[in-house]
């Protein structure tokens, strides 16, 4: 291309060039679909009056000779950009030799809008202020949210968000300060719970405005507030905490407000729940919780708790009392948590009601009269609540004095109730199984109360006093109920448990008839005999365990077994085998070492007359044969207590039947020698009375008695002095058996006078009209009683025994030591003696000072007060 072409081009505008290059849409030239040149100037060129300069194309016209702004965009201004003539850059048009030019570079098109930033910020904010004005208004919303949020956004694009964000600060601040203040302030002079009203109304049309607010000022929000660690959120809660809340006149009001709601509520009054809720919602969002609630709340909390407490712990008893502060606590923290309070409000509130009611009374929840007064009533649910509620402290193990000291009155009055005695097992197994199931129940099983509970029961258990009931000695008097009470066992079976003792008793009742049924109908399976006495054995055995000494239990365990097992009087073999196992258990081998050897006695006896029967039948052929069936039992002397010798006279048919038995023994057994003791056997007689045949089970002095009547004439009438010179009894003996057989229940004779004693001029006749529905009568057996004599001798003989064994302990101490103190060797004896019975002090140093004048052992010479074994 020539040099002149190339300027002539050059010369040309950017609308002459655009014109050249694009025909008329009339133009019939051929354009080629894949020409996108061809294509855009297939449309209709600009007119010549389209055809203006740059800045005519970005000029704002105003009607009033001002600039209109849309706010809607945003103007450019940035800095302007070099212009060549006709707007156009130089360019370097690429040009092929003889072709015309294909492609031109154009840059800057755009200009730069003439436009002032501030009066952008001016009409704009007027839109936005008068926006706001109809949302502090609460009017009606008839402006553009979305435009004016594109307005916000341009001021930000454009650097004036700054300005944007103080102007908003202001408008708020006096909104706030002009409308909602004056709101609240206005109801000053009111009640509390008002004023705390009108600032919640406030706060929530603040809370509604802000949401208008929040959607017009999001992207200051988030472009400018974000990055500077703050919101408008934050901004407008700050606002409003800074000139309601922080008010110095308003925020007691509204605090207190908040706080006289709890306390309506604390007076048994309806809570405004609303309000409340809403109130420590206004706190949270606020963040004055912490700081300005909480602390005021906890504090008049605190003055309301001790008040109460001092009111209610001086005006209830201490069953009344526990219910109202548990029913206190349960109250305070429902609140708390209905309204989702803090957590250290929770810890705090906490603190100060265990603080108030149960610490600072500690000494009031544990008085041991009160205390005494629940346990005595059985109030189990009482104990629980007040158990539960020291145990908030940890101070449920407190109890234990006031309980240890009850169970040592109660348990010290039983065992020393003289007219009582005969029920002294059962009420201390009643006051076991109440204690039991108060610390199960109630102290859900506390160690503490539980070790307290076991040494009380061996503190008083083990108690001695000289009384009449056990002979003015020291021995244990429950030592020997509970052998006794254990003998009834064996020889009742279940039938002589207490009823209030029974498992039976345990029993819930049903919920309804079926079910009564259903128990009735397993009561066997579950309340068999077997089952129940094992169950009492085991009770029994929880109280002989209290016991030190056990050489009392055990001097009449083996005087009633002697009597159950020569007499045929045991329930059950098996129970009598499982008492003597647990005996073995708890006391060792040495304990029942004679026990056993008395059932193997009972054995060999049975082999023994059954040898000896054996040998009688073979001798059918003899011309006497005995008139009745004889069994004899052979003791060991050392095993068997000791019984005294009753002399009596044996009818002559009996006698020459043990004369046979003994001439027998005798011929198998060379160098053993018999004893009879007539006072232990029993026999059964066939008795014909007028109004029917009866078979009697009658000890053996009865049945000599009785035998005197066997006569042909039914009214033989035998006096008093002729019994006693056809028996040869001792008086005592014999007022006792005729007492058994005329003044008891049952009366095969009877006495002439009436009365309930026997005296040496009465006469005895046969009783025409004994009858029984049952053809096997058991005679009231006095063998089966203990006499008061025999009573006593057991008693003066364990208390001679006991002296024995503390002499033997101290010669075996003695023997070990060599030399020893005297506050030692008392030590060392009660330590040694406790299984079998310890002696008190003064006891112990009779039996020393024996030992010295039978030169067991001298007093130290050189002093201190102290004894020497003499080897």
């Amino acid at each position: 291309m020539s040099p002149t072409l190339k300027r002539k081009h050059s010369d040309k505008t950017i609308t002459e060039l655009f014109t050249t290059q694009h025909p008329k849409p009339n133009s019939t030239a051929a354009l080629s679909p894949t020409s996108k040149r061809s294509r855009i100037g297939s449309s209709e060129a600009p007119s010549e009056s389209a055809a203006m300069s740059t800045a005519n194309m970005y000029h704002f016209p105003s009607r009033s000779g001002k600039e209109v702004i849309d706010i809607a965009s945003s103007p450019d201004t940035s800095p302007k950009a070099p212009q060549q003539k006709n707007g156009l850059r130089k360019a370097t048009p690429n040009i092929a030799g003889g072709t015309a030019p294909k492609r031109m570079l154009v840059k800057n098109f755009k200009p730069a809008r003439k436009i002032d930033p501030k009066a952008f910020l001016n009409q704009t904010w007027e839109k936005v202020d008068k926006a706001l004005d109809t949302v502090f208004a609460q009017g009606k919303i008839d402006f553009s949210l979305e435009e004016l949020y594109r307005g916000v956004e341009n001021l930000c694009r454009q650097g004036l968000a700054k300005d944007t964000c103080d102007r908003l600060d202001a408008k708020c601040k006096r909104y706030i300060t002009d409308t909602l203040k004056e709101k609240v302030k206005e109801t000053l002079g009111r009640k509390d719970v008002d004023v705390l009203r009108a600032t919640l109304q406030a706060w929530a049309t603040w809370m509604d405005q802000m949401k208008y607010v929040a959607w017009v000022f999001c992207y200051l929000d988030r472009s400018y507030l974000l990055p500077k660690q703050d919101s408008l959120h934050d901004i407008s809660v700050g606002l409003f905490r800074s000139i309601i809340f922080e008010h110095e006149k308003l925020k007691p009001h509204i605090v207190d407000g908040a706080c006289d709601l709890i306390a309506t509520d604390r007076d048994g009054k309806d809570l405004d729940r609303g309000t409340f809720g809403e109130a420590i919602k206004m706190f949270h969002d606020m963040h004055v919780y912490t700081k300005h609630f909480e602390p005021r709340m906890l504090e008049l909390s605190q003055n309301f708790i001790h008040e109460w407490a001092e009111r209610e712990s001086s005006e209830k008893g201490l069953a009344e009392y526990v219910k109202a502060s548990r029913a206190l606590i349960k109250s305070e923290l429902a609140r708390v948590e209905h309204f989702s309070l803090d957590r250290s409000t929770r810890r705090d509130l906490v603190t100060l009601l265990e603080d108030h009611l149960i610490s600072r009374k500690e000494s009031r929840l544990t008085n041991q009269d009160e205390f005494a007064d629940l346990l005595e009533l059985n109030a189990v649910e009482d104990l629980k609540s007040l158990y539960d509620l020291l145990e908030r402290r940890n101070l449920g193990s407190n109890l234990k004095e006031a309980l240890s000291k009850w169970i040592e009155d109660t348990g010290t009055a039983i065992v020393f109730n003289e007219k009582e005695q005969d029920t002294m097992v059962i009420n201390l197994l009643t006051l076991k199984r109440q204690l039991d199931t108060i610390w199960k129940t109630s102290f859900h099983r506390n160690a503490e109360l539980g070790h307290g509970l076991r040494e009380s029961f061996e503190t008083f258990m083990n108690k001695t006093k000289k009384t009449s009931t056990t002979w003015n000695t020291d021995n244990s008097k429950p030592g020997e109920m509970i052998a006794k009470y254990v003998d009834m066992l064996l020889r009742g079976g279940a039938k002589a448990i207490p009823a209030q003792l029974s498992r039976k008793a345990e029993k819930p009742a049903a919920a309804d008839g079926a079910a009564a049924d259903v128990e009735e109908d397993n009561e066997d399976v579950m309340f068999d005999e077997d089952t129940e006495v094992n169950n009492q054995l085991d009770q029994v055995l929880d109280l002989f365990r209290f016991v030190h000494g056990k050489a009392v239990f055990e001097a009449f365990y083996k005087k009633d077994l002697a009597r159950r097992l020569l007499m045929g009087r045991s329930a059950s073999a098996d129970a009598e085998r499982s008492m003597l196992a647990r005996l073995k258990t708890e006391c060792g081998a040495g304990f029942t070492a004679n026990l056993e050897q008395m059932f193997k006695d009972i054995e060999l006896s049975r082999e023994e007359m059954t040898s000896y029967k054996t040998l009688l039948a073979s001798r059918d052929t003899t011309p006497n044969p005995q008139p009745f069936d004889l069994t004899v039992s052979i003791l060991s002397a050392s095993a068997w207590p000791t019984y005294p010798q009753i002399p009596v006279l044996i009818p002559p048919s009996i006698s020459t039947t043990l004369s046979a038995f003994e001439t027998h023994y005798a011929s198998k057994h060379s160098g053993r020698k018999l004893t009879w003791h007539h006072s232990l056997a029993h026999c059964q007689l066939r008795a014909r009375f007028p109004r029917g045949n009866k078979e009697l089970i009658v000890s053996s002095f009865q049945a000599i008695v009785l035998l005197l009547f066997n006569t042909s004439d039914p009214t033989t009438r035998i006096p008093y002095t002729t019994i006693a010179e056809s028996t040869s009894l001792p008086p005592a003996e014999l007022n006792r058996t005729l007492q058994s057989l005329a003044c008891a229940k049952l009366r095969p004779l009877t006495k002439h006078p009436k009365g309930r004693e026997i005296a040496p001029t009465d006469v005895f006749t046969l009783n025409a009209s004994f009858t029984d529905p049952k053809y096997r009568v058991k005679i009231n057996t006095v063998q089966l009683k203990e006499t008061p004599q025999e009573n006593k001798e057991t008693h003066e003989r364990v208390a001679q025994d006991r002296n024995y064994e503390t002499q033997a302990a101290i010669v075996r101490i003695m023997k070990a030591r060599r030399r020893i103190g005297h506050a030692e060797l008392v030590a060392e004896t009660i330590k040694v003696t406790r299984s079998r019975g310890t002696l008190d002090v003064g006891g112990i140093k009779r039996n020393i000072d024996r030992l010295i004048e039978k030169e067991f052992l001298e007093r130290d010479e050189e002093g201190g007060g102290g004894y020497c074994y003499v080897a």
